[in-house]
Parts: C-alpha cells; structure tokens; sequence
C-alpha cells in the first residue's frame, strides 16, 4: 500500500493541470455599435516538488508509526494468548485430578459394598 501512495503521488506532481477561463466583454461605442471581445486565459498549476517529497516523507513516518503499533498490539496479544493457554491448561490439571480422585471413592465404595 505504501508503494501505491507513492505512485499516486508522484504522478500527480509530474502532471501539470491547465485550467482555461474564457470571458466575454461586451462594450457601447459612442457611436452605438457593440463591440464584443472575448478574452482567453489559461492557468497552470504545478505541484512543487519539495511539498510532494515532504508529503511522501510525512506519509512514510504515519505508515511505520502505524507498523509499530500494530506489531505491538500483536506482541501483546500473544502474550496475553499465551497465558490463557496456560490458565486452560492449569484448570484441565485440576479438573482430571478431581475427576480421577472421585473415580477412586467410587471404586473404594463398590468394594465395601
């Protein structure tokens, strides 16, 4: 994605947007008459080269601050996995142990009966 971003912007800075603007003047001689003029003007608007840099630069710091982020929210989801894994483990140990101990006052009972 980061690639794309820089593509995207560096094909909007070496393109250069013409914007042309026509008006019509219409104007009284003495004598009566209209003259009509019309008046073209064109503009250019180009993008400067350092904001685009500036920009790329200023999208590249977003996008490994965001990297970091999410590979600590990962770290720590792992952790936290981890941990849970181990707790599930703990209470299956403690749930055979009962399981196992009231097997043996069930046998124990069955043979004094």
């Amino acid at each position: 994605m980061n690639k794309f971003l820089i593509a995207g912007i560096v094909s909007l800075s070496l393109t250069a947007c013409k914007k042309s603007e026509t008006k019509v003047e219409t104007t009284e001689n003495p004598d009566g008459t209209v003259t009509t003029t019309t008046i073209e003007t064109e503009k250019t608007t180009a993008l400067d080269s350092a904001t685009v840099n500036a920009t790329v630069e200023h999208a590249r710091e977003k996008l490994n601050k965001a990297g970091e982020k999410i590979d600590e929210v990962a770290d720590q989801a792992g952790d936290e996995l981890q941990k849970a894994g181990s707790d599930v483990k703990d209470a299956a140990a403690k749930g055979a142990e009962k399981v196992e101990s009231g097997a043996e006052k069930v046998k124990e009972d069955l043979k004094k009966n």
